[in-house]
């Protein structure tokens, strides 16, 4: 794993606009080393254009981001040749196999072929997909090769858009695992996702994003302030003013 910048990500009034619609409004967040960070907030609210600001994938309306001491504006590719990216909703291409398209971003990150992609075509059991299609694949499957992809170069901070979506129950536990072990030794993820329960699990902090606003920032139990309720019930009580305790499953 490479060496982070003491701070991995800082951002100052972060905002951007798409013609009147104001997506992200103002965010200022410092994440740390070592930490599992989970983003959330409902559909719309942000998170995915807040990624994409901080992977140098668009740029700010205003404010400023950087990403392992890069200012991401200024700097994009040398932001995205740092980090490991994990995109909600995107595949490889459907022209290359299983293997050639590891071997090739290998190739573009300047390593050896054959000794990280190895190791996640294991990881991820598609050993026996190894010179299947992309196109071929299924859902799950693909999302497979986009983690392998973006752990390939053992980047020291990843930035994941709904990770386990697709994924099967045991490839989602061994991966829950490896990101654990991950954060130990000096990694940091930037989390986005839906799933309330995993992010409880997960995360040392976490950041609610409510139309464009940072609604709430800190650990889960700062979040809870003493009460007894889960992190859906905070999220609820943050962005829906709704208290969770007397909603059904």
């Amino acid at each position: 794993m490479k060496n982070v910048n003491p701070t991995p990500i800082e951002s100052k009034a972060l905002t951007k606009n798409f013609g009147n619609y104001c997506a992200v409004d103002s965010l200022s967040l410092t994440i740390n080393a070592g930490e599992l960070f989970g983003f959330l907030g409902p559909n719309g609210a942000g998170k995915t254009t807040t990624l994409q600001m901080l992977c140098g994938q668009i740029q700010p309306t205003s404010g400023t981001a950087r990403v392992m001491g890069i200012d991401t504006a200024s700097d994009p590719i040398a932001v995205k040749s740092a980090v490991g990216i994990v995109p909600e909703i995107e595949y490889p291409p459907s022209f290359l196999t299983v293997e050639e398209y590891l071997h090739f971003v290998a190739s573009v990150r300047g390593l050896p072929e054959s000794d990280s992609a190895d190791m996640w075509i294991e990881f991820f059991g598609l050993e026996d997909r190894r010179d299947t299609l992309c196109m071929s694949l299924s859902k799950g499957q693909k999302k497979k090769v986009t983690l392998s992809a973006a752990l390939l170069h053992k980047p020291g901070l990843l930035f994941m858009d709904e990770p386990f979506l697709d994924l099967d129950p045991l490839i989602q536990v061994k991966l829950r695992r490896w990101l654990l072990d991950y954060v130990k030794g000096g990694g940091t993820v930037f989390l986005c996702t839906h799933i309330l329960e995993l992010a409880e699990k997960l995360c040392t902090r976490v950041g609610i994003i409510d139309r464009g606003r940072l609604a709430a920032f800190g650990s889960i139990s700062e979040l809870k302030n003493g009460a007894d309720e889960s992190l859906e019930q905070v999220f609820r009580r943050l962005v829906l003013g709704q208290d969770g305790h007397d909603v059904e499953p």
